[in-house]
């Protein structure tokens, strides 16, 4: 791998960390102002419950978002080649 190819790699890396850190802050913040109305030295049962439905739901919102970028993006890929 040439100098040029490891710059690259590296920066291709350092995106995808910028991309998750962001993530998890946007799920972070979003999460906390639905579910957190009084904040105390421990979560209640309630809060928790919140937080992890309302995590799971972000999950899945971004995997369906890709799922359906991913199909969009192969139809035009197919109708270019056609």
């Amino acid at each position: 791998m040439n100098t040029e190819e490891e710059l690259k790699s590296f920066i291709e890396g350092e995106t995808e960390k910028q991309r998750y850190q962001y993530l998890v802050h946007e799920l972070t913040e979003k999460c906390w102002d639905v579910c957190v109305d009084k904040p105390g030295s421990k979560m209640d049962s309630k809060t928790e419950n919140c937080m992890q439905n309302c995590v799971n739901r972000f999950i899945d919102a971004t995997n369906l978002i890709v799922d359906r970028l991913g199909k969009t993006s192969s139809s035009m890929d197919s109708e270019l080649v056609s």
